[in-house]
């Protein structure tokens, strides 16, 4: 029951996405909390971090490494590629999406340095370059396979169809992509096509950015810096519109036994034996919380009742902004 496969490798369901403690909701905890949430994270037997290149323009994997290259061997490394920070003539770090062979080759280098180890478990290609045939950044990929500097590797944010076409250069391990009650593109195609394949899934944001929580109940104090201000989910009528759904939600939590966070993650869990999640958070009391929820154990009733109270048939608001958007290759649901 509580673990599942990622390729050759054996995880717990419930992983630690390692991007908040440097990148995305406001201020990052300090240097000590997150090092103490991370150690924390390996004793409770959390075996699958994630973290990226863009996190922190490479902070984040400077903290991973420093922290967790002692345990090298107790872990499922995974980070990613194909998104990163760039200098601009002022000297301001930009986020840049850049799937090219070159810059896939170089950013795996100086990852590997930052995360202060020889090899990594598992690289994904953080999104997809319009600009660039995805099988050519594949086959940049299957190089560092070869050369032994990654171990197996990993798309995000990509539909069936590219999946398949990568699949096609190189066995792709996993797929990574938001997933969530609230969030159900995975449900139009790539679900299906990742257990078609044997690709692992690998949901983030399964806790839909707090909301799943039932802590976050007021949106108009968010810190300059925190993604979610730009999230039309986020906006304060259509999420007082959403907060309105979690009456039902915190109710069948509390029938279940559960909190209402352990519920959204045992529900995607419930989707299939290929599914992982892995939620972030700089609470350690909120780690501890979210990895007891790989034992709940869900009846399908109570699935199918938690995928009625909340999904695309009435939460407000698309996933992302327009101009986001454009960016993403997943399937979409008709406006």
């Amino acid at each position: 029951m509580l673990e599942r496969h990622i390729g050759p490798f054996q995880v717990h369901p419930v992983g630690l996405g390692c991007m908040n403690l440097s990148h995305a909701y406001g201020v990052p905890p300090s240097a000590a909390d997150a090092e103490a949430l991370l150690l924390r994270a390996l004793d409770l037997g959390v075996n699958f971090f994630d973290t990226a290149a863009l996190y922190g323009f490479g902070a984040n994997e400077e903290l991973v490494g420093r922290v967790l290259a002692p345990h090298r061997s107790r872990f499922l490394l995974a980070s990613k590629c194909g998104m990163t920070g760039v200098a601009g003539e002022d000297g301001v770090k930009r986020r840049v999406i850049d799937g090219r062979p070159a810059t896939i080759r170089a950013t795996c280098e100086e990852a590997l340095k930052r995360l202060r180890t020889d090899v990594i478990d598992l690289y994904y290609l953080h999104r997809r370059d319009f600009s660039v045939p995805i099988e050519d950044s594949v086959g940049a990929l299957a190089d560092l396979v070869r050369a032994g500097k990654i171990r197996a590797i990993g798309l995000s944010e990509v539909s069936a169809d590219t999946l398949r076409r990568a699949h096609a250069v190189h066995p792709i391990t996993a797929i990574q992509t938001e997933y969530s009650l609230w969030t159900r593109n995975p449900e139009i195609a790539v679900l299906d096509a990742c257990r078609e394949l044997g690709v692992a899934f690998v949901a983030f944001s399964p806790l839909a950015r707090s909301y799943l929580t039932g802590t976050l109940r007021d949106v108009s104090g968010f810190d300059a810096k925190d993604i979610r201000r730009a999230m039309p989910r986020f906006t304060p009528s259509n999420y007082a519109a959403n907060l309105a759904l979690l009456e039902g939600f915190t109710a069948l939590a509390a029938e279940v036994g559960c909190s209402p966070a352990q519920l959204a993650l045992a529900w995607v869990l419930a989707q299939g034996e290929h599914v992982s999640v892995i939620p972030g958070t700089t609470s350690v009391a909120h780690l501890e919380e979210n990895h007891a929820a790989a034992a709940v154990q869900l009846t399908p009733e109570q699935v199918a009742r938690a995928g009625a109270l909340i999904g695309r048939h009435n939460v407000a608001g698309p996933r992302y902004n327009a101009a986001t958007q454009t960016e993403i290759d997943t399937e979409e649901f008709p406006a």
